[in-house]
């Protein structure tokens, strides 16, 4: 009599859509605004470093000259302020989460070569057109400290005309 007792939800269960989805062969649709993880256009990224410094948990890193963007993963809690924060909007907050991978730690995004190299010759140009405006401004401090000894060797002229006449 014990099976008899299961027979009638094993014949309604028979006849029902199952209640768990086949997730390997049809992938789960996450709820809208549910957060997932962090990814980056990284050819996109100046390199500011406004997401580090509002990370509350401090797993990103940014380094502008070797143009590298690091994050780790496992001290991330997905709270989406560097994604709020980011200037050019290189940051995305993925629905869904990243495929687990064979090692743990940081993930390290770098810019492509060609990036690296226009931004390299950009820095360049910005040294070059610093040290020429230093130049002209020393040569400017120059010229007004050798006009201000003019004025004072003549002043120092008059005064001594003056003394000489009375």
């Amino acid at each position: 009599m014990g099976v008899m007792k299961f027979a009638p939800a094993t014949l309604k269960n028979l006849f029902k859509k199952p209640v768990t989805t086949s997730y390997p062969f049809v992938p789960y649709e996450y709820p809208e605004r549910s957060r997932g993880h962090i990814d980056i256009t990284i050819d996109e990224c100046i390199g500011c470093g406004l997401c580090t410094r509002c990370c509350p948990c401090g797993t990103l890193t940014v380094d502008k000259i070797k143009g590298t963007w690091s994050i780790d993963r496992f001290d991330c809690i997905a709270c989406g302020y560097c994604v709020e924060k980011c200037p050019k909007k290189c940051l995305h907050m993925v629905t869904g989460y990243q495929t687990p991978g064979p090692e743990k730690g940081r993930v390290t995004y770098t810019k492509s070569p060609e990036v690296l190299e226009a931004e390299a010759k950009k820095r360049a140009e910005l040294a070059e057109k610093a040290a020429a405006a230093k130049a002209a401004a020393a040569a400017k401090a120059a010229e007004a400290e050798k006009t201000a000894k003019a004025a004072e060797a003549t002043d120092a002229k008059a005064t001594e005309e003056k003394t000489e006449e009375a």
